[in-house]
């Protein structure tokens, strides 16, 4: 065993006068004095003192470094609330920026337009008028013919058609964006969007019958493959009257990006 620090008395050569009694134990006058080392109490007092100090220190830089919480930091949460992106091409928009439940679109570039009708006046852009016209060629090998009314409509003749019309019908804006939307805010805009009609039943062009027609029953069953969909529902969330022939392309990247508010638009927000 390690006795380093402690002193140790050196062996004495046997004696004859203590008999049997070892001479450690022996208690005589003329016994030497055992010597006790101070140097073990003082590395313990001084260990303690160490570690006292060392904890003190610890202490202290960790007050010192460690960031302090505020109540801003306690409530942050972990990430933030992902942004809507805007309409591409548009300024950001925001429920602000409709007009009697209308979102607002931009004008498609005249470049970026292709013919769908015999006469060629009837336009769409190039991917929704491809798809469109594969879509009537589909249709007719089922014995239905449908009928492009209305493709792309510019900003000008949108506003004739809100505010003409709607004086002849002697309609308020707020009656008249039940039927029609406001110029800058319609779909046609976009030249993603377009009014079909039966051509074996012109008679329910642009009216509700439309939807007791061939032609809307074979688009309910069928448009989607071709990646188109109907904007104005019943009861749809914008307020909008029921529109049965209105029909939106949404078959790619930026046509649905187009629509993405509107499809994605929640009636709480609605202005009362």
């Amino acid at each position: 065993m390690d006795n380093a620090g402690f002193s140790e008395k050196p062996q004495d050569t046997p004696s004859t006068s203590g008999g049997d009694i070892p001479e450690a134990l022996r208690d005589t006058p003329d016994a030497a004095p055992k010597k006790v080392s101070i140097r073990p109490l003082g590395l313990i007092i001084g260990g303690v003192v160490g570690v006292v100090l060392i904890a003190v220190a610890s202490g202290f830089l960790f007050f010192v470094l460690t960031p302090k919480k505020t109540k801003d930091s306690q409530s942050s949460p972990a990430s933030s609330t992902p942004t809507i992106p805007s309409q591409p091409g548009n300024s950001a928009t925001s429920n602000e920026d409709r007009v009697l439940g209308h979102f607002p679109y931009s004008e498609a570039p005249e470049s970026e337009l292709q013919p769908i009708s015999k006469d060629r006046r009837i336009k769409m852009r190039t991917p929704a008028a491809q798809k469109f016209l594969e879509m009537t060629t589909a249709a007719r090998s089922a014995g239905v013919i449908l009928v492009p009314i209305s493709g792309f409509r510019s900003v000008k003749d949108q506003e004739q058609l809100f505010f003409k019309v709607g004086a002849q019908r002697n309609q308020t804006p707020a009656q008249r964006a039940a039927v029609s939307a406001p110029p800058g805010h319609s779909e046609h805009h976009t030249g993603y969007a377009l009014d079909i009609g039966d051509g074996a039943a012109p008679a329910t062009n642009l009216t509700i019958n439309f939807e007791k027609t061939k032609a809307f029953q074979w688009l309910q069953a069928n448009a989607a493959r071709f990646g188109f969909e109907m904007s104005f529902g019943q009861n749809n969330i914008q307020g909008v009257s029921y529109e049965p022939w209105h029909w939106r392309f949404v078959g790619d990247r930026n046509s649905l990006e187009t629509f993405y508010r509107a499809k994605n638009f929640k009636p709480a927000q609605v202005s009362q």
